[in-house]
């Protein structure tokens, strides 16, 4: 066999200096390629993982398994004070307090920050101002209709049958 000389291969060690002398571009490629073969290696379907239909990749953003927010109901109330409910106007915001009446427990608020969705006009039979109306049978107070979530309604509609309702403006 025959003496070859040495082969050298132009500019390999002048790209590996450039190299050293860049190193925040070295780091930066370095990182993106780690990144594309993590992402590559990710789970799989059927390898134990789950696979909820999202692109691999993605942030976890699953509507569908989010608890909705109660959607408000227009519940009716009566409040003790039929002058504080003239007061009121559609959109009005209000906390209702209850009181119940020989209890030495004091006021505890029911609903905060309730919306007024109506105040409706006082009975045509109703007698003004906590009078006697016509059936004979006195109603104290004035009607008004507030947005809350069911659970909300359902305290307001127990807490009404006990005790005293008042609002407070917010």
């Amino acid at each position: 066999m025959p003496h070859f000389a040495p082969l050298r291969v132009r500019g390999g060690r002048h790209q590996l200096h450039r190299l050293v002398r860049h190193r925040r571009r070295a780091v930066a490629a370095g990182l993106a390629v780690t990144a594309a073969a993590l992402v590559a290696a990710g789970p799989h379907p059927g390898a134990g993982a789950q696979d909820d239909g999202r692109a691999r990749g993605h942030p976890v953003s699953d509507r569908a398994r989010e608890r909705p927010a109660a959607r408000p109901v227009a519940a009716p109330v009566r409040i003790a004070d039929a002058a504080t409910v003239r007061l009121l106007a559609p959109g009005d915001r209000v906390d209702v307090v209850a009181s119940e009446e020989g209890s030495g427990d004091g006021a505890s608020v029911i609903a905060r920050g309730a919306r007024v969705v109506k105040v409706p006009d006082p009975d045509p039979g109703a007698a003004p101002e906590g009078g006697v109306p016509e059936g004979g049978v006195p109603e104290a107070g004035a009607l008004v209709v507030l947005a809350v979530p069911p659970a909300t309604a359902h305290r307001l509609v127990g807490a009404g049958a006990r005790a005293r309702l008042a609002v407070t403006l917010c």
